[in-house]
């Protein structure tokens, strides 16, 4: 397992994780650290680290909240469009199916003219 050295609010942690993960976790760290550094501007530097951490864990948790309700707005906005594609194709079926009857009844009557006058 491999170790990866992070620093959040100034303090360095070594924490492991799967092979292959070392730069994701440094970029969830870099994260974490941004939130506490926005935290410690909202609770002022002589919060515990305790609720330095609970503060930005709120932050990141109400960032992850937003962005579910927005998934879940756009799944719902693209399940509506996949309706109405679906309606307007067959709109656009049925138009051409009548524009062919359309067309082969006025070729039918060119050909009945052209018999008459033939």
């Amino acid at each position: 397992m491999p170790l990866v050295n992070v620093m959040v609010n100034g303090k360095a942690y070594t924490l492991g994780c799967g092979e292959g993960e070392e730069a994701h976790l440094r970029q969830l760290a870099s994260a974490v650290d941004a939130k506490v550094r926005e935290a410690l501007n909202m609770v002022g530097t002589q919060a515990s680290d305790t609720k330095l951490l609970l503060t930005a864990a709120l932050l990141l948790a109400d960032e992850h909240h937003e962005a579910l309700e927005k998934l879940g707005s756009s799944a719902e906005t693209a399940g509506t469009l996949e309706g109405e594609r679906d309606r307007l194709r067959q709109e656009a079926d049925a138009a051409e199916s009548g524009a062919a009857s359309a067309l082969e009844a006025a070729a039918a009557r060119v050909e009945a003219i052209a018999a008459r006058l033939g």
